[in-house]
């Protein structure tokens, strides 16, 4: 392990529920929040074969304007309404709740990292593939 300062991260798997009465899902991207480096971001990625494979009916150009909006709040932008103009907590606290029926946040996980960009990335090619 190098000598980086080590910071505490948060962050919940995002999950496409195409059908909630089936309660299946694939994870589609991660949203990390580190409080020490106000570091909030999301990563996601659509693989059209695997949604397809639990619902053919799933639109993945929906699921992915639905992933683009994390990515507003995750940002602050204006896009993302009230939810973008709240500090950087609140808006991981926005993130972490569920809102939809087909894009969901999983359980929240935490742990230890010196750089919250590239743990991001280890989560992504980690969860989602």
């Amino acid at each position: 392990m190098s000598g980086a300062a080590q910071h505490a991260y948060q962050y919940v798997a995002l999950r496409c529920v195409p059908r909630v009465d089936r309660e299946e899902f694939v994870n589609v991207g991660v949203v990390l929040y580190c409080h020490a480096t106000d570091y909030l971001a999301a990563a996601w990625q659509v693989d059209p074969a695997r949604l397809g494979a639990l619902d053919a009916l799933i639109n993945p150009g929906q699921l992915r304007e639905s992933l683009a909006f994390v990515d507003a709040v995750c940002a602050g932008q204006d896009r993302a309404g009230s939810a973008g103009k709240v500090p950087v907590s609140q808006r991981f606290g926005y993130l972490k709740a569920p809102r939809s029926t087909v894009l969901q946040p999983g359980p929240v996980h935490g742990g230890l990292t010196p750089d919250p960009a590239r743990q991001l990335e280890r989560l992504l090619h980690h969860l989602v593939g």
